[in-house]
């Protein structure tokens, strides 16, 4: 368990990849061509594509979870992730991403059935911080240059099918590449939401 998290982690998805817990830090290495992302071009009966992760279930309630995010990005669309997974086709997750053209961005991507892919806001260096809040039914993405002020990126709903079903936590991936390493540190979980997911506290 990490420390600090008060929620216990298993892993899911394919094998391959690696991870270590050293008190409050989680170090992860994605496995080679590993993803999650359902195109909403995918034909019917195709194979979705997946990666390890780990997740937890959180208790009821408004919850935040937050993390300071380090990749050394490699390759295209490498990713530090937080997640929200439901079910195969209902998850969404918050990434620290390698985007074209060669640029690290926080970006969002939604998946019910199909998955979006919503661009965000590009960061300088390979280090940022996400965060993830569920507030009633609803929940929030959030990114920090320092973990104190938050900028709002995203506020939507996975629907009422995944109601108690939502498992957090943390994941690492490579698309197009021969992996990365993903630490997350400074992780913190509180049973609690922000008043205002707008005004930057």
């Amino acid at each position: 368990m990490i420390q600090g998290l008060l929620i216990a982690l298993a892993e899911e998805g394919p094998p391959g990849g690696s991870w270590a817990i050293d008190g409050g830090t989680l170090t992860m290495t994605a496995a080679p061509r590993t993803d999650l992302f359902a195109d909403p071009l995918g034909r019917d009966g195709e194979q979705l594509p997946d990666a390890a992760r780990l997740v937890g279930l959180p208790p009821d309630g408004d919850f935040t979870l937050s993390a300071r995010v380090t990749v050394d990005f490699r390759s295209g669309y490498d990713a530090g992730v937080l997640l929200l997974h439901a079910a195969e086709r209902l998850w969404a997750k918050l990434c620290f991403e390698y985007s074209p053209p060669g640029r690290p961005s926080v970006v969002t991507v939604v998946t019910r059935g199909a998955s979006d892919d919503a661009g965000g806001l590009e960061v300088a260096g390979d280090r940022t911080w996400l965060r993830v809040t569920r507030t009633g039914g609803a929940f929030a993405f959030h990114t920090s240059a320092d973990g104190h002020r938050w900028r709002l990126l995203r506020y939507f709903t996975l629907g009422p099918e995944a109601a108690g079903r939502v498992r957090i936590g943390f994941m690492a991936q490579s698309p197009l590449g021969e992996g990365c390493t993903v630490v997350f540190d400074r992780i913190s979980f509180q049973p609690e939401a922000p008043k205002d997911l707008r005004d930057g506290s």
